[in-house]
Formats: C-alpha cells, structure tokens, sequence
C-alpha cells in the first residue's frame, strides 16, 4: 500500500496514464465510484478498480504518451485535491457517451499533441480511492487537437467516427 492517501491518489493517475493496470487493486477500493464515467463507455460506470481500468483503456485508445504532470497535491482529512496537467497524443477516436450509454460524439485523431490543466479531487478510505472528480480545461483540448473550431473536412470525419463508433462499439 502507498505510504499516504495523497499518494494513492497520485499512483492511481500514474497507473491509469500508463502504469500495469493491475496495480489498481492497490489503490483503489472494491467500491470506489469516478463521478466523471458519466461520458465514457458503460464499463466504466461500475465501481472499484475494474471501472477504473475501463476509464484508463478508453483514455489510452484515443491518447499515446499519455501523463500526468503532477504540480500540487494536498489533503484535508480524507479529501485529496490533486492539481495537474495531462499531456498526450491523439492517435484513435476519442469517443463520449450519453446518459444511456449510447454513443454521443466521436472525434477521429488528428495526430495531434497537447497538455491541458486538471484538478482532481478524490476521498479515500483506508489508504485507498473510494471517490474521484475533476475539473478539466475541455475546450483548451478541443481546440489543442484542432477540434474546434471545426472545418467542414473534420465535420465530415467526425461523422464518419461517430458512425463507425455506434456500429462497432467495442472498438
């Protein structure tokens, strides 16, 4: 087990950036819940360090280099704010999720790099995650991967990856 809360924390983004997925049963517990699975694959909306995983499978097959660039981490009981900035390259289809699980939008890679800031909040409970949130620069990725503002040539790529990711779902 980490020697502290904050760094279980810090080890558990280390893991999902590019870590042996199965070090997550060290740090995260059985029923940790991540508030952010809301737009990712339905896999990822269950509890403990196997929803954890899927999070980290769907973020790796849309990013390569994936890491987290750790700036601050501070603890206040069993809440643990961790401020970051993820960096990566788009290389697959980043894909969200409605409410339902059904695919919501798919943005095809573009190749491209970038570094945005996080802060991730997290509770634990006997040295392990059981909660995690965050607040993300989303539009300085979007605009980073050449998302936005859109050209009509990556409409039409966006529609093609949305397309190709509702008939084949798993991949």
């Amino acid at each position: 087990m980490p020697s502290t809360d904050t760094d279980a924390c810090v080890r558990s983004m280390i893991i999902m950036a590019s870590g042996d997925l199965d070090e997550l049963a060290r740090v995260v517990h059985p029923q940790a819940v991540n508030r952010e699975a809301r737009s990712e694959p339905p896999a990822c909306r269950g509890t403990g360090p196997a929803a954890f995983a899927a999070t980290a499978r769907w973020l790796r097959a849309a990013f390569t280099d994936l890491t987290f660039d750790i700036h601050e981490a501070v603890a206040d009981g069993d809440l643990i704010a961790v401020h970051c900035t993820m960096s990566g390259r788009q290389v697959g289809p980043f894909v969200s999720y409605d409410e339902h699980g059904e695919v919501a939008q798919a943005f095809p890679p573009t190749g491209r790099r970038f570094a945005i800031t996080h802060s991730h909040w997290f509770r634990t409970r006997d040295g392990q995650v059981v909660e995690h949130w965050a607040n993300r620069d989303d539009l300085g990725l979007a605009t980073q991967l050449g998302w936005i503002p859109p050209t009509p040539a990556f409409l039409w790529r966006m529609a093609r990856a949305r397309r190709h990711a509702r008939r084949n779902p798993d991949t």
